[in-house]
């Protein structure tokens, strides 16, 4: 399988392929930031890094089976008071994308991005010839991220138009929750909120009790079990960034909480797009129950019910 992977920050996608044991002969990442090529290279030594996407040439690329990726959602995302969704400066990259599909042409395609408005939604729908379907990595980690994919992976089904929809169903939920992946400490909440590019950066715990009570855009962890914030509150460790999203444990062990917090809150929960993946026919894998990985941990797919700081 040869994979072209557009904004490919440390390169979740390939952690997903990885773990359902397809057997990639080239995976070709398009990043620009220094410590996500980085952190992808320390665990995919084998990754093409091609650079800077609008200098990415479809021609310079043999057949591409399938292209993946997440445009900068920046434009549009609700946190932003500021939203010019496709006009916007990093948004626009979304052109990018549908520039290389129409050269590569490959067999199959992923494009993720947050929930946007109806312009946003129906110019990327109409762009790609399908509506996307709308998954949540809750169901398989102890986070939220409610995110858009259209795909042409996977069932479909048309409607009285004739319009193209993806019918991927939801994945099964593995009932992880914020407490499961805590190293120590207590949580009163379901699921970690907001896993956005800081939420590696420690603040003191002033400052993250406002913004707890004040905007719902953080999460923290109690020091002891009775939630006495008088007691000691925290932001999640390194390693349970890495657990939240199904990122296995020292996959970031060469960058610092904050690069890592960076790489983690701009990319995907691993196991949506795992479960995206599983409906990928026609490609040889190399060992479908788990394959040992450059992180050192053997992972078995879909299964983060009995070991979600693995996958």
């Amino acid at each position: 399988m040869n994979v072209l992977s557009l904004f490919d920050g440390m390169s979740c996608g390939q952690i997903a392929l990885n773990n359902l044991g397809f057997n990639i002969e080239n995976y070709f990442a398009s990043e620009i930031k220094k410590h996500a090529i980085q952190c992808t290279l320390d665990n995919f030594p084998n990754t093409k890094q091609i650079g800077d996407v609008t200098k990415v040439k479809g021609s310079n690329l043999p057949k591409i089976d399938l292209l993946i990726g997440g445009s900068p959602c920046q434009d549009f995302s609700r946190a932003n008071s500021v939203r010019d969704g496709l006009k916007g400066m990093k948004s626009m990259l979304f052109y990018e994308y549908i520039r290389l599909l129409e050269e590569t042409k490959p067999t199959y395609y992923l494009l993720e991005n947050v929930i946007m408005d109806d312009l946003g939604y129906n110019t990327i729908t109409d762009l790609l010839g399908t509506e996307p379907v709308r998954l949540c990595g809750s169901r398989v980690s102890g986070a939220l991220r409610d995110r858009l994919f259209w795909t042409n992976i996977g069932p479909e089904y048309r409607d009285l138009f004739g319009n193209r929809k993806s019918a991927i169903p939801q994945p099964k939920d593995q009932k992880i929750y914020l407490n499961d992946v805590l190293e120590y400490g207590y949580s009163d909440k379901k699921k970690h909120t907001c896993l956005n590019t800081s939420c590696g950066r420690d603040a003191n715990q002033r400052y993250m009790l406002h913004r707890y009570a004040t905007t719902g855009m953080t999460t923290i962890i109690y020091t002891d079990e009775t939630m006495d914030e008088t007691k000691g509150v925290r932001y999640c460790t390194q390693t349970e960034l890495e657990r939240l999203h199904n990122i296995p444990e020292g996959y970031t062990r060469n960058l610092n909480k904050a690069q890592a917090g960076n790489l983690i809150g701009d990319g995907w929960t691993v196991g949506i797009v795992e479960h995206i993946f599983s409906f990928l026919n026609g490609f040889e894998k190399t060992n479908v129950g788990g394959q040992k990985n450059n992180y050192g941990q053997t992972c078995s797919p879909l299964n983060r019910s009995t070991s979600p700081a693995c996958c």
